[in-house]
């Protein structure tokens, strides 16, 4: 039981820290002349939910750069989503038994 409240503790951190990250407008990101790159993907991808839930009200937040490097941003938006979601390791621990 202490390891489930461990994890709800984590969780409602990183919802708090994220709440509080600097955000950048939709028109400058997309005009910039830097692409967001790997680190930016991950940054991207374990911030997506809260994003995507800030983006119902607002219309200038977005879940995804499109001004991007292309694969490594992709790459390092899916495993920052991964990280964020579980990575599968219920899966992988339900497969054991």
């Amino acid at each position: 039981m202490k390891i489930k409240t461990l994890s709800y503790t984590l969780l409602a951190f990183l919802f708090l820290v994220s709440a509080c990250a600097p955000s950048q407008d939709v028109n400058e990101c997309i005009t910039s002349t830097t692409p967001y790159n790997f680190l930016g993907g991950l940054w991207h991808g374990i911030i997506a939910p809260i994003s995507f839930v800030i983006s119902l009200f607002k219309d200038d937040v977005a879940i995804y750069a499109v001004n991007n490097t292309g694969g490594w941003y992709d790459f390092g938006f899916l495993l920052g989503a991964g990280v964020f979601l579980g990575g599968g390791s219920k899966a992988a621990k339900r497969s054991k038994k």
